[in-house]
């Protein structure tokens, strides 16, 4: 009797100490993933904060370093017909290249170009490109007004073609082609240029134009028509309808 009941002990013991390991077992609390989630984007975005940090930050380099220490220069050759033009406009010229742009600039009598040059005071790296194209649009027989404009602003281009790039013509051909793009009293041209918000220079057979990237393209296509020989009433309603399509996607 002894003995069952130090088994049955033994058992209800056993019984009791399962119960206890599985109520432990029940109550364990087990971790969310999207806690681990949140915790591992805090983790990242912490260190992604220490890395932004951990930047070094430069001053900015001085216009000499950029330019490797060595002084750049460019020279824009001057035809015999544009010296008198470039000497009644120098100061105008001269102003905005050496004040605006801190550039070195003088006329060499000898070989009779235009030289412009980098110096210690130079801080734009851009500003020799800037300057050339200046001078090269006013040489080219643009008003230096106008050709200002490629030192203000960063989106104008300067394109030149000749009229028998597009048809080869010769003779009286060759010059009623030239007077339909300049038109009665330069009409024509004046359209083209208002429409299209270019400068337009007509020198010999040389059609020089200064402009935005598009708008270049515009008053080329009503030139080459013009040339090919379209009548002008019809290239104003052509290039007045690509304008007013432009201005509608901007």
């Amino acid at each position: 009797m002894e003995t069952e009941n130090t088994s049955g002990t033994k058992a209800e013991g056993s019984a009791a100490m399962d119960c206890e390991i599985d109520t432990s077992a029940e109550f364990k609390k087990v971790k969310s993933k999207k806690n681990n989630k949140r915790k591992l984007k805090d983790s990242d975005m912490e260190s992604e904060d220490t890395v932004a940090r951990k930047r070094p930050e430069f001053p900015p380099i001085s216009g000499d370093k950029l330019k490797g220490g060595a002084d750049e220069m460019r020279k824009v050759p001057v035809p015999a017909h544009r010296y008198t033009p470039l000497k009644e406009n120098w100061l105008k010229i001269f102003t905005p290249i050496v004040e605006h742009l801190q550039l070195q600039v003088r006329f060499n009598l000898k070989t009779r170009n235009v030289e412009i040059k980098t110096c210690k005071e130079t801080q734009d790296i851009g500003a020799l490109t800037k300057a050339a194209d200046f001078v090269k649009a006013f040489v080219l027989g643009f008003q230096v007004e106008d050709a200002l404009a490629l030192i203000r602003l960063d989106e104008l281009f300067l394109e030149t073609f000749d009229v028998t790039d597009v048809k080869p013509l010769k003779g009286d051909h060759l010059s009623r082609a030239i007077g339909r793009i300049a038109g009665k009293g330069g009409k024509t041209k004046f359209t083209i240029e208002n429409v299209t918000r270019t400068r337009i220079v007509l020198a010999d057979t040389k059609v020089h134009i200064l402009g935005s990237f598009q708008n270049i393209k515009m008053a080329r296509t009503a030139i080459c028509n013009l040339i090919l020989g379209s009548p002008p009433s019809k290239v104003y309603g052509n290039i007045r309808a690509v304008a007013s399509r432009a201005a509608e996607r901007f």
